[in-house]
């Protein structure tokens, strides 16, 4: 069964993360993503290592893991866009494209007649995607960003990390580049808003996606706290500033997270574990009751759950209704037994030979389901393949441009088995 976005064509002129995660997407949901890189260069994110994925005879394919976890299920065509030979490549694979998504700075593209308004004349069916760290307008439209740059200047590290009070206390950036990967997931919904928007009116449409805007939007729920109350939200660590208990207990040999949302929780979690006590006293009757008496109520939770090993607490809590949970290394998260039966690792095989460890798609559709068709592509791979297929160019045609050094000096093959 083919992909439900299997109609559509996208060019690809995104690098590193936000751009990438999202026509993964859409690759992930059918799409012929065509994924643009520059020669001998590619992806910047294709140097970000070590690690870097490995061939079949366990060498080095010198392709970072990171450029791996964001571009399966696309095809990379090597074109150099400084050379009006190349420009005009774009141009005609945009002629033939339903989408277009890139993260140039501000302007960038227009130097080159690549801009949405450049495009739109030529497809006015083109649904052009920016995504950029401050957006298309306003005073800092031209600056570069990263990830942590918008996690600090939208306020994710001002609520992030342990309370100032606490060692260790201060603002944390978040593990995951989460500001790039929400980035890539709004650039998506928009896309495919955009589609069918172009479904009823016969016209594409130019979507703007800010890093800043995306991170901001991400802490509505703090923010309109902030909006009602005037009280700036600060850090809580590992606890829940509305819940209590909501957080992590350490046990005898670990953790173990326990959330209880509601009172009803906090009940059965104090008959599992042996401390019927707790629902006598009225100071953790309800959740104001326990917000209020935060630290003596974990206090008591911490002494009785330090007791015995997570093991015993997770068997203890399995059936009680309570939602509770290990703190998993990720090598622990791939023998988790729900993780296994849903399949969430999908090795592939690599142009280099070997296989290639990739994380499923989280869309699971019951009549169109996600396949994994191509592993991530080495830089230029499809170069001949797409312009040949693409835009009809024969051999002697696609040297030329070779020899004008429009494309890759060198086409990228697969191993040869």
């Amino acid at each position: 069964m083919a992909g439900t976005l299997s109609h559509l064509r996208v060019l690809d002129l995104t690098r590193v993360l936000a751009g990438p995660w999202s026509t993964q997407m859409l690759a992930d949901l059918g799409a012929d993503v065509i994924k643009v890189e520059r020669p001998l260069l590619g992806d910047e994110s294709r140097h970000w290592g070590p690690p870097w994925v490995q061939d079949g005879e366990g060498g080095s394919t010198q392709d970072s893991a990171y450029f791996t976890s964001a571009n399966r299920n696309k095809r990379s065509i090597a074109i150099d866009i400084s050379r009006p030979e190349g420009q005009q490549l774009v141009r005609e694979l945009a002629l033939n494209a339903d989408v277009l998504v890139e993260n140039y700075k501000v302007g960038d593209l227009r130097r080159y007649g690549l801009s949405y308004e450049d495009l739109h004349e030529l497809n006015p069916r083109l649904v052009y995607c920016s995504v950029t760290g401050y957006g298309q307008d306003g005073p800092y439209a031209d600056r570069p960003g990263y990830d942590y740059i918008f996690q600090g200047e939208g306020g994710l590290m001002s609520i992030n990390g342990e309370s100032d009070d606490k060692p260790g206390g201060g603002p944390m950036k978040s593990a995951i580049a989460v500001t790039d990967v929400l980035s890539g997931l709004n650039a998506t919904i928009a896309i495919l808003a955009a589609i069918e928007h172009r479904r009823e009116s016969g016209r594409g449409q130019h979507i703007d996606i800010a890093l800043l805007d995306t991170i901001v939007h991400f802490g509505a729920n703090q923010i309109v706290s902030y909006f009602t109350t005037g009280e700036i939200p600060r850090r809580w660590g590992n606890e829940h500033p509305n819940l209590t208990p909501y957080q992590p207990f350490r046990t005898s040999d670990g953790h173990i997270i326990i959330g209880c949302g509601n009172d009803g929780q906090f009940r059965k979690l104090c008959a599992h574990i042996g401390r019927d006590d707790l629902l006598a006293d009225p100071r953790f009757t309800t959740v104001a009751d326990r917000n209020r008496h935060r630290d003596i109520l974990v206090g008591q939770l911490a002494d009785t759950l330090s007791r015995h090993p997570t093991e015993h607490w997770l068997r203890v809590l399995e059936t009680s209704d309570v939602p509770n949970g290990s703190i998993n290394t990720y090598d622990k998260v791939f023998q988790h037994p729900q993780v296994v039966h849903r399949q969430l690792r999908v090795d592939m095989p690599h142009a280099k030979g070997g296989t290639v460890g990739t994380v499923r798609n989280p869309i699971r559709l019951s009549e169109t389901p996600v396949e994994y068709r191509l592993a991530p592509p080495l830089r230029g791979q499809h170069t001949d393949a797409i312009l040949a297929e693409v835009l009809g160019l024969d051999s002697e045609r696609i040297a030329a441009l070779r020899a004008a050094g429009a494309i890759e000096a060198s086409a990228t093959t697969e191993k040869k088995s």
